[in-house]
């Protein structure tokens, strides 16, 4: 596990002209308060009830593989209603987190109206392309890791040098700050390494996290060019600033 936080962070405490960025963090959040997931729904019930209206929450709004590919009506937006459930409180909160420290400085760059495409866009293709992997699963999968997995793809592109503070549990959580083609690539590996891996019962989308990535880095290499890279010259535009 690897646990990241960068200079977008402090920037966008000084310049916060990431609407879009925002809104997606509130969407996300208000949509689990509301849900039977985050307990404080009293209209859920609780015990055994509050159990069985989770399981239809993640069935009705969340990507089951088999259903989506049957090509059943009410499975199509899927796609997009899953990347605002969560599973957690963890599980939110640490997309929530990725995605402020990283989608500010991006959407700052590719502009609000093109990144929210963009971020959403690839979010909806890296569960369909898991979908498509495991065409027979009938487990749910929700979340936005596939859109935020995009958005550190672009950032790494866009900002290749912005340092990024890391906690590496094996060096016993000891803080280093990387430039981001340093940290980024190593959670890359770290998310094949796991994709790898065979896992029984509910999991962690590893593949529609490395999709996601793949998605965000060729767009932006592809819609920007050397052009658009932060090249060092200005440390304020590379993101060298305190959290």
């Amino acid at each position: 596990m690897l646990i990241t936080w960068g200079a977008a962070a402090g920037r966008a405490l000084r310049h916060p002209a990431a609407p879009v960025t925002y809104a997606l963090i509130a969407a996300c959040c208000a949509v689990f308060l509301l849900s039977p997931l985050s307990g404080f729904n009293p209209a859920y019930g609780t015990g055994d009830r509050l159990i069985a209206a989770q399981q239809a929450y993640f069935e009705r709004w969340g990507v089951v593989p088999v259903e989506l590919l049957s090509g059943k009506p009410r499975s199509a937006l899927t796609p997009l209603t899953a990347l605002f459930v969560h599973g957690s409180w963890l599980h939110l909160l640490g997309n929530m987190l990725f995605l402020y420290v990283f989608g500010v400085m991006v959407e700052e760059r590719m502009g609000h109206l093109q990144y929210g495409l963009f971020a959403v866009g690839c979010g909806c293709l890296a569960l369909f392309a898991y979908a498509v992997a495991h065409a027979g699963s009938a487990q749910t999968l929700v979340g936005a890791s596939g859109a935020i997995s995009a958005v550190l793809g672009a950032f790494l592109y866009l900002f290749p040098r912005a340092r990024v503070t890391s906690l590496f549990p094996f060096l016993f959580f000891l803080p280093l700050r990387f430039p981001a083609w340093v940290v980024l690539p190593f959670w890359v590996a770290l998310q094949w390494i796991a994709a790898g891996q065979r896992q029984h019962g509910p999991g962690v989308a590893y593949l529609a996290h490395l999709v996601g990535f793949s998605l965000g880095f060729v767009y932006s290499w592809v819609r920007y060019g050397r052009t658009a890279r932060v090249k060092g010259q200005d440390p304020a535009t590379e993101g060298d600033s305190q959290p």
